[in-house]
């Protein structure tokens, strides 16, 4: 059975991207564990008021997206379950590997991501120290503070992390 947060192995095929119906991500990657089909549904923990209760839910970090890994018939299967509304083909694999490795890195150290606009330009870095090690983004300055940009460009979507800017390193 696969997680919602965990990456596939990349012995499962090729990243495609489900544009999901209206909140049918959770359900859809149900589905798809149950025909033990790869895909990564990135998770984020919010806290939401409905009146005076307070109640914490796990979202999708990308509302309406679910990430397939696999052949081109299993994304028509995944169509099958009329939870698909558009299979989107991801023309750079190793781009989207690399973005979803980043993604699901700051979810596993419960990173405080916030939906952050699409940015197509930026400086290229990548945490040298600290929890964040590894990752790779683009850093962009807000308010005063640092923020390291996680993009998934076919989405056209991104979030943000803050990030004190000696913990990077330019790259290229």
């Amino acid at each position: 059975m696969h997680r919602f947060d965990g990456l596939p192995d990349p012995s499962h095929g090729d990243w495609y991207v489900l544009h999901t119906k209206s909140r049918q991500e959770k359900a859809l990657a149900q589905d798809l564990s149950v025909q033990e089909i790869g895909y990564y549904l990135p998770i984020v923990r919010r806290t939401k008021f409905y009146g005076k209760r307070r109640m914490t839910v796990d979202d999708p970090l990308f509302p309406g997206y679910l990430f397939l890994r696999g052949s081109l018939d299993q994304a028509y299967v995944a169509d099958r379950t009329k939870r698909v509304s558009n299979i989107l083909k991801v023309h750079d694999q190793e781009r989207m590997t690399w973005q979803l490795t980043n993604l699901s890195l700051a979810l596993s150290h419960s990173a405080p991501l916030d939906p952050y606009p699409y940015l197509k330009e930026g400086v290229l870095v990548e945490v040298k120290a600290g929890a964040f090690r590894g990752l790779q983004g683009l850093v962009e300055r807000r308010t005063g503070w640092e923020r390291l940009i996680l993009q998934v460009d076919l989405l056209g979507q991104a979030v943000s992390l803050e990030l004190h800017g000696a913990q990077v390193e330019l790259l290229g």
